[in-house]
């Protein structure tokens, strides 16, 4: 299928969210899979709720995702007069006719029609008065289909048949002259040559009001792939308070894109077991007959998890450029840091295993770039008193006599100090550890040491055994 065509084709009413993100990432997987074109399309014909802020959030979002797009991104406000001359066009064929009911008038009749338990629907009485060119403001409704059955074959759900009957007559053309939905969409899925319509399933009652639209416009009907929906939790419709929130929010607090992703395509979609994908594995496993069409639970613990894998697998070269915009944050500069032995880079398979996001590991490698260290005054009180001073101090001294500076050095001085003081190694280690990271967490105590080399050892241990006070 060297033909695909697809479309990403969000409303810029608000930032990019997850449902949006996964809906992309679909047909970007469909569209590479077949060696076809992922088009960006921006459908911002709604003047009052449409942002540029929420376009470049849109954009951003993509691009930090890794969803690259062949064309666009297009938006509708640029195709307006387009869209007007196929709404007149329908006209000129009697496909559509000119409504005058005032919203006032239409909303009487559907509260009418709700009290009798009649379909919520126009009930067409400027279906048949022939007007051509009215004074008064006037909307252009689309002649619906109103016999038979509109029957689409969707790639996920199978066999949806709809029965005409039920169909309203759309507006397609505003009383103000501004296209719908509706028919900008079909306009715009047919004119870019959409081979296949890959969208929510809260789509579905679009696709039987658009189908009828193809046909009087004699355009080719697309293929269409309703995906499932993602729900919280409860099983209601996914929000905020599921724990989900903007793409870019992820990237805020510390996700890896490609968790991110991989997070997404496992919801509604697998293969086999399996649960982390490369992009390339997911390209080449990637069809419709393994997206489930029942609705997807968005488990912010199990992304949180998968985050976590990540980070351990990447490369500790690749991590430590990804930490480094949130050191930046907290307003460390990058050419400034104090760099442990190896840079940051050499700390990354130290705190992996300890760290869920990116913010995490910012957060654990502080103590690495900070000089002085930031101290921890109630650790501080704990262990770094009189008593542990004199094994501190004893410990120091000898520390610098040790060359070369590592592990199989550091240990056989630690021990010694260890014995002739009679301490055990937990009541001398924390008390290492809190004048080293200002913390009472942190990898093994020799990593430390050697992370941080063997003057900021050195100078470490003697301010803190400066900051005990007398006994």
């Amino acid at each position: 299928m060297t033909d695909v065509r697809v479309r990403f084709a969000p409303s810029p009413t608000g930032y990019l969210h997850i449902g949006g993100l996964r809906t992309a990432l679909f047909n970007w997987l469909f569209a590479r899979r077949h060696g076809g074109k992922f088009i960006l399309r921006i459908e911002d014909t709604d003047r009052d709720r449409s942002t540029d802020a929420a376009i470049d959030a849109i954009v951003n979002g993509m691009r930090w995702a890794g969803l690259d797009w062949d064309e666009g991104p297009h938006r509708q406000s640029d195709r307006l007069d387009l869209y007007r001359q196929q709404a007149l066009a329908l006209f000129e064929r009697g496909q559509a006719y000119w409504c005058v009911c005032t919203p006032e008038e239409l909303e009487a009749r559907r509260k009418e029609a709700q009290a009798r338990g009649a379909p919520l629907k126009y009930d067409g009485r400027c279906r048949e008065r022939g007007l051509t060119a009215p004074t008064e403001p006037a909307a252009l409704r689309f002649r619906s289909p109103q016999e038979g059955q509109t029957v689409v074959e969707d790639l996920i759900k199978g066999t949806i048949v709809f029965d005409n009957a039920v169909l309203d007559d759309l507006i397609i053309l505003r009383s103000n002259g501004y296209p719908t939905y509706n028919l900008s969409v079909v306009i715009d899925d047919a004119l870019m040559g959409i081979t296949h319509v890959i969208r929510g399933d809260d789509h579905v009652n679009n696709t039987p009001r658009q189908v009828p639209l193809f046909e009087a416009l004699e355009y080719a009907v697309p293929k269409f792939a309703h995906l499932p929906m993602i729900l919280g939790s409860d099983k209601s419709r996914l929000s905020k308070r599921h724990g989900a929130t903007s793409v870019l929010a992820y990237q805020e607090i510390g996700y890896l894109p490609q968790a991110l992703v991989n997070y997404l395509v496992r919801l509604g979609w697998s293969h086999g077991d399996q649960e982390i994908f490369s992009i390339r594995e997911m390209i080449e496993k990637f069809s419709f007959d393994h997206v489930q069409s029942s609705a997807a639970v968005f488990n912010p613990e199990k992304l949180q998890w998968l985050n976590a894998e990540y980070i351990k697998q990447g490369e500790p070269r690749h991590i430590a450029e990804l930490v480094l915009p949130f050191l930046e944050k907290q307003g460390y500069d990058r050419d400034g840091l104090v760099q442990p032995r190896g840079g940051i880079e050499a700390v990354v398979p130290h705190l992996r295993e300890r760290v869920k996001t990116l913010v995490e590991m910012a957060d654990w490698t502080l103590p690495y770039i900070m000089e002085p260290v930031a101290m921890d005054e109630a650790a501080a009180g704990k262990f770094l008193t009189p008593a542990i001073a004199p094994s501190l101090n004893k410990f120091v001294e000898r520390v610098k006599t040790v060359d070369p500076f590592s592990k199989e050095t550091l240990d056989p001085v630690l021990q010694t100090v260890l014995e002739e003081d009679q301490l055990k190694m937990g009541k001398f280690a924390q008390p290492l550890r809190v004048a080293l990271t200002g913390r009472t967490f942190s990898p093994g105590i020799y990593e430390v040491m050697e992370l941080l080399g063997k003057d900021r050892t050195i100078k470490r241990l003697e301010q803190a055994l400066h900051g005990i006070p007398a006994s």
